[in-house]
């Protein structure tokens, strides 16, 4: 103990006696480096090995790099002050290089207007190469070079035309929706257990719907003369359609699809046990069970048809829809009240559908 302990107090009068020829900035300099590098090690613990960042050996190399020689190995440093000495040597180098580096403007960079627009163009039309997307851009008054498109697309990931040319079913959808009605068989039960089955069809652009019929036995002759009706319905109405969307039940005959064809009206076969392919349809099945069908007891067949015709016009002339912005089929929305005395004094009607069981709401006159 006793041994041990002179050979600290030698130790440190030694020590005391290097700091004597030391300058206050020499001092102050290897403080800063011995906290700097206790900072390091804390930031590292547990840590197998000590890393300095580039942002350290900068700071370490500044700091250090004006002490001799010989104060520098006296140092408890974490690294060899030849390493120190590297250090700074690196940091003056790239300082020169970069100011010794001459001053290239390059190509400026696209905007990034014409990038979102460019992507724009390749997204609504799939069929479109870079060279159609050039040209359209030319168009538009808008000058940037074909490799500069092709580039904007490369980098986003966009696949070359003819590998994106394959239309989607929501892109024929939403391309073809004011030709485009959807048909479908839904069924409910009535008081006595008597199983009746509804055939009804819709319009993708307006979501107008249609009940087709009710019956007990769909049998081909009936679901054929439902397809007559819907066809001098759409005439008389004046709905060019162009294609119908219709699972593959076997309720549909094959005069089903021939008195469509004559019509001009094609039909097509959605996929196997596939309903989001007819999701519109599917949709208001879901709407007319949730707000009709489970809230109400049904007799007979008449009474089914009768509550059907309520809800068709309820869903027709009243009821908005959020998939064509809250519009109605057949009624246009009002103007908006926007009056600060009318909106203190609203005077709103109720009327009753079903015994109450549908609500329309209007301004009272």
């Amino acid at each position: 103990m006793l041994l041990r302990l002179a050979y600290l107090g030698v130790t440190n009068a030694l020590a005391l006696l290097r700091l004597l020829p030391m300058s206050d900035r020499d001092k102050d300099a290897e403080i800063l480096a011995l906290r700097h590098q206790i900072m390091v090690l804390e930031r590292q613990l547990g840590g197998e090995r000590v890393r300095f960042h580039p942002a350290d050996r900068a700071w370490l190399a500044a700091l250090l790099h004006p002490l001799p020689r010989t104060v520098l190995h006296h140092l408890r440093l974490l690294v060899r002050p030849d390493t120190v000495l590297r250090w700074h040597r690196e940091l003056i180098t790239r300082r020169h290089a970069a100011r010794s580096r001459p001053c290239r403007a390059g190509r400026p960079r696209t905007l990034r207007s014409i990038r979102a627009l460019v992507l724009r163009l390749a997204h609504e039309n799939s069929g479109w190469g870079y060279r159609r997307i050039h040209g359209e851009l030319l168009v538009l008054g808008v000058k940037v070079a074909a490799s500069t498109v092709w580039e904007i697309l490369h980098d986003a990931g966009v696949d070359p035309a003819p590998e994106r040319t394959n239309s989607t079913w929501t892109t024929f959808l939403r391309s073809q929706a004011q030709a485009l009605i959807a048909a479908d068989f839904f069924e409910t039960v009535t008081l006595t257990g008597a199983r009746l089955y509804v055939l009804a069809v819709i319009e993708h652009a307006t979501r107008r719907v249609r009940i087709l019929g009710a019956t007990p036995r769909p049998s081909a002759a009936w679901v054929t003369q439902a397809a007559r009706n819907l066809v001098m319905d759409l005439e008389d109405t004046g709905c060019q359609v162009k294609y119908l969307i219709r699972d593959r039940d076997g309720k549909y005959p094959a005069q089903f699809d021939a008195v469509l064809a004559d019509a001009g009206i094609e039909v097509v076969l959605t996929g196997i046990r596939m309903p989001r392919m007819n999701s519109i349809m599917e949709r208001w099945i879901q709407s007319c069970r949730h707000e009709l069908l489970d809230r109400t007891l049904i007799w007979n067949q008449a009474h089914l048809l009768h509550a059907l015709r309520e809800y068709e016009r309820h869903h027709n002339q009243h009821r908005p829809h959020r998939g064509i912005a809250n519009a109605r089929p057949l009624r246009a929305l009002p103007d908006p009240t926007t009056e600060p005395a009318d909106l203190a004094r609203l005077r709103i009607h109720r009327t009753d559908r079903l015994g109450g069981l549908l609500h329309e709401y209007e301004h009272a006159a």
